[in-house]
């Protein structure tokens, strides 16, 4: 198979989360730990920053890339889902994994992966920890997909591990409460291995405080800890806490002495991050004359501090772009959205969108008013001959929306 055919047959023969949702999840790693012994263990033959969290776990895993770049070291990203190619997932130093190593690890282990009905999800991390291995990276960042405890990502014995936040996500498979999704994410804190939590809440704190004293961990919640970072050219005002959040883990990894890593790196790192490591769709300004800017924030807690961020600025009218998916509930976030915008509702080309027509009739109950559009493409089209010159265009809503425009 080329490239294009490898892609394919993992995309459509296998459950994958990013297209189906449910029906991909798997509350299990025997699979991850079967293909592991398999591939002879890669994953324990590399150094890793292991990053979870409900939002802010992208920026923050190519943040810590970004500085450790600045210093020197070989650096392997592993994140999801990606917006316009799968390479994007697997990066050291920025740059893609090549396709001629994807086509020949799913060729070389493609009987596997079928007499044990691997998932999408659970093929790109082996592939991912056999690439780190194969090309001897000094360090991994491991961005965690779904949840924390049961993740794929989940057997690896990490220098320090990083959970950023806990917001309402994901509740069919986490959990229906904050300290639900709390214990499911706290599953990353591994036996004596330092903890960094980005921001906690009243309902969140004691469930990371007694998993980490269970797991004789220590604990550092970098909101209480840090009070100024670098500024940086990702320009979300939630990047406050993933930056705070970041200098915690930089400032464990100083103290355990194994990589040396300078103010300047870090100073560096934070300001050439989307030069370093190609991070898209964080708070991105596609325009100006009119201001366009899409964001990648798709649930209540993200879109609540974008929404704000967008109130802030200057504009005579304010036009959304605005797509979803179908197991999202609509009824949490679109109360967030501002009366006074024209929206344009389109649908994200994946399985599981929301329909352009079911999105449009959900958002008039709250009083939100557009049209809906066919693609993603038409409705920002319609969004750009729409607006004046001193207008404001956001697109956002999901991942996939964002991907589309990018």
């Amino acid at each position: 198979m080329n490239y294009s055919e490898t892609l394919n047959w993992m995309f459509s023969q296998l459950p994958m989360y990013q297209k189906q949702g449910a029906s991909a999840y798997k509350a299990d790693l025997s699979n991850t730990l079967l293909l592991a012994k398999h591939l002879n263990y890669p994953e324990k033959k590399i150094k890793t920053i292991h990053v979870g969290g409900t939002n802010g776990k992208g920026s923050t895993s190519h943040l810590l890339a970004s500085i450790f770049q600045e210093a020197g070291y070989k650096t392997g990203l592993y994140t999801s889902p990606h917006l316009k190619d799968y390479g994007e997932r697997i990066k050291i130093n920025g740059i893609d994994i090549p396709e001629e190593f994807v086509v020949h690890f799913i060729n070389a282990n493609k009987k596997f992966f079928e007499e044990n009905q691997l998932s999408f999800f659970e093929m790109t991390v082996g592939l991912a920890f056999d690439y780190f291995r194969q090309e001897n990276v000094d360090i991994a960042i491991i961005e965690v997909g779904l949840g924390g405890r049961l993740d794929s990502t989940n057997i690896i014995q990490p220098m320090v591990s990083v959970i950023t936040n806990i917001g309402m996500d994901h509740v069919q498979f986490l959990g229906d409460t904050l300290a639900k999704i709390a214990s499911e994410k706290a599953g990353i804190i591994k036996a004596k291995t330092p903890v960094v939590i980005g921001e906690y809440l009243q309902e969140t704190q004691p469930v990371f405080t007694e998993k980490a004293l269970e797991m004789q961990s220590e604990i550092y919640f970098a909101s209480d800890e840090i009070q100024e970072t670098y500024p940086s050219t990702l320009l979300g005002d939630y990047q406050i806490h993933n930056k705070k959040t970041v200098l915690q883990t930089i400032r464990i990894i100083q103290s355990q002495g194994e990589f040396f890593i300078s103010e300047k790196n870090i100073k560096d790192g934070f300001w050439k991050v989307i030069e370093n490591t190609g991070l898209q769709g964080r708070w991105q300004q596609l325009g100006e004359n009119p201001r366009i800017i899409c964001d990648t924030a798709h649930n209540k807690h993200g879109l609540e501090i974008v929404m704000k961020q967008i109130q802030r600025e200057d504009f005579a009218q304010l036009h959304i772009v605005l797509g979803m998916v179908n197991d999202k509930n609509p009824h949490d976030v679109l109360p967030l959205f501002p009366k006074n915008a024209i929206f344009y509702f389109c649908q994200p080309n994946i399985p599981r969108a929301m329909p352009a027509e079911e999105l449009k009739q959900k958002a008039h109950v709250f009083g939100l008013i557009g049209n809906a559009y066919h693609s993603v493409t038409e409705a920002y089209q319609a969004a750009k001959n729409n607006a004046a010159k001193t207008d404001f265009i956001y697109i956002g809503g999901s991942t996939f929306v964002v991907a589309e425009i990018l």
